[in-house]
């Protein structure tokens, strides 16, 4: 049977789903121009059970929860559930890391600086021209050799990992919900202010979550391959499902009027553009040597790959990193030690960019 989201209107339609829901996320109550943010919710997810103790992001984002299990039950339908990994694990966990560290200098992923220009946020200008030109960087070390390797058929039970989290997690949940007034319940830590204090009702969120992994493991949505396949094929098949994200997006903003064009005073935002810009480039160098950006890598982990499972661990360790060192961005701009942190990462992927090259 045609896979009818793999065709040109398809990945349109996934495009255009992801950017109308997102914005109504953000109507629904989660963070402004943050209807998804999948760097931001895993560095939430990360806060919430206390791996990085800054009070205003922690919260057990159910988003992302979903993207692993609605990717695996598509897997499973679709008979494409393959256990697989063994691919330089050490790399895509540092790749991960740094990755994370990228993305919070910035204050957001390629979707959320996406939806922020969709919600008028102009900061968001110089992140994407970051992203494209970190991701042109990569492309420069694809075209050159760098390859991390082949992966390797894994028995079953390995990939189940990675849904065996993510079913954890919103067990967890469940057994602890949010006391109200409290900033921690049994395992969990709640946010009392700040952006980890807006969400979305729980089954809201969930079901959002599980409709986007499905569609986008079907899809191969990705928005890091969006521009590197545009960039070394000249081809705008997963292109063309990022501007019906960015189009379908401002579009349902200006309906419940979440459009608020400028720079200064756009949420968790800010405005030292050297950096925004430094930081996606960051980012997007990582996502191009790791072959998939956040979401993507989500999606994969849901069906087997265990490569992209250390990817999401290792943006989980970028996350409590960063919050817990004070390299991290916050609305006043850039933390104490996010210079030392971008000029290093970006360093250690020009070295595992120059090294690692199939022979």
């Amino acid at each position: 049977m045609k896979n009818l989201f793999a065709t040109r209107w398809g990945i349109i339609g996934v495009g255009a789903f992801i950017g109308v829901i997102a914005a109504l996320l953000q109507y629904w109550g989660n963070p402004g121009n943050m209807g998804i943010c999948v760097a931001c919710f895993v560095r939430d997810i990360t806060g919430a059970l206390g791996l990085h103790r800054a009070g205003v992001v922690q919260y057990l984002r159910p988003e992302i929860i979903g993207f692993v299990m609605g990717s695996l039950v598509a897997a499973l339908i679709f008979k494409e559930f393959r256990p697989r990994g063994g691919s330089a694990p050490i790399i895509r966990f540092l790749l991960g890391a740094f990755a994370m560290i990228g993305a919070l200098v910035f204050l957001g992923c390629p979707w959320r600086a996406m939806l922020r220009l969709a919600g008028g946020d102009w900061n968001a200008v110089p992140g994407l021209i970051g992203l494209v030109a970190g991701i042109w960087i990569g492309t420069r070390f694809l075209k050159n050799g760098y390859n991390l390797g082949r992966t390797h058929k894994y028995p079953a039970g390995a990939g189940w990992i990675m849904p065996a989290f993510a079913c954890g997690f919103f067990l967890l949940l469940l057994i602890y919900p949010q006391v109200e007034g409290k900033d921690q319940s049994g395992v969990l830590f709640y946010s009392l202010k700040g952006p980890g204090a807006m969400h979305a009702p729980l089954l809201v969120s969930t079901i959002v979550g599980l409709l986007i992994g499905f569609i986008a493991q079907r899809s191969r949505f990705c928005t890091m391959g969006a521009f590197r396949d545009l960039i070394l094929f000249k081809q705008i098949h997963l292109f063309s499902g990022v501007i019906a994200l960015i189009i379908f997006a401002f579009i349902t903003n200006l309906v419940v009027k979440q459009f608020h064009p400028g720079f200064a005073g756009q949420p968790v935002a800010h405005t030292m553009h050297v950096w925004n810009a430094l930081g996606m480039v960051l980012a997007g160098l990582a996502f191009a040597l790791a072959g998939g950006c956040p979401g993507r890598q989500l999606f994969l982990s849901g069906e087997g790959d265990t490569d992209a499972a250390i990817f999401v661990i290792g943006m989980v360790a970028g996350a409590a990193f960063a919050h817990n060192f004070g390299l991290a961005s916050s609305p006043t701009g850039i933390g104490p030690h996010g210079l030392a942190a971008v000029v290093i990462g970006l360093a250690v992927c020009a070295v595992i960019g120059f090294t690692m090259k199939q022979k």
